[in-house]
C-alpha cells in the first residue's frame, strides 16, 4: 500500500515542483496549463493518458478548449503520496 508523505516530504516534493500548487483541503497539487488550441491540449491529454496508465494512476483533469487542469492526490493513501510526484514530474518532463 502506498503511504501518504509526511510534513517534511510533501514540504521537499513541493520545493521541485515549482508549477504545482498544494491544495491543504485535499491534501492534492494541481496544475493549470494552456495551449495554442483544442487539438495541443488534447494530444497533451493522450500523452498523460499513456503515462498515467503505465504508472497505475490516474489523475483527476479537465479540459475546455485549449485549458487542461490536472490535480493529483492518492486517494488510497489518503492524501499526497510519492506516486503524485512522479506522475507530476513526468507530465513536467513532458513540456520540456
Amino acid at each position: 500500500m502506498v503511504e501518504k508523505l509526511s510534513d517534511a516530504a510533501r514540504g521537499k516534493a513541493l520545493a521541485s515542483l515549482v508549477e504545482w500548487r498544494y491544495e491543504a483541503g485535499d491534501d492534492a497539487i494541481f496544475r493549470d496549463f494552456k495551449f495554442a488550441d483544442f487539438s495541443e491540449a488534447f494530444a497533451f491529454m493522450a500523452r498523460v493518458a499513456l503515462l498515467a496508465e503505465k504508472a497505475g494512476h490516474h489523475p483527476e483533469w479537465s479540459n475546455t478548449y485549449n485549458k487542461v487542469t490536472i490535480t493529483l492526490t492518492t486517494h488510497d493513501a489518503g492524501g499526497l503520496s510519492d506516486k503524485d510526484v512522479s506522475l507530476a514530474t513526468a507530465i513536467d518532463k513532458l513540456l520540456a
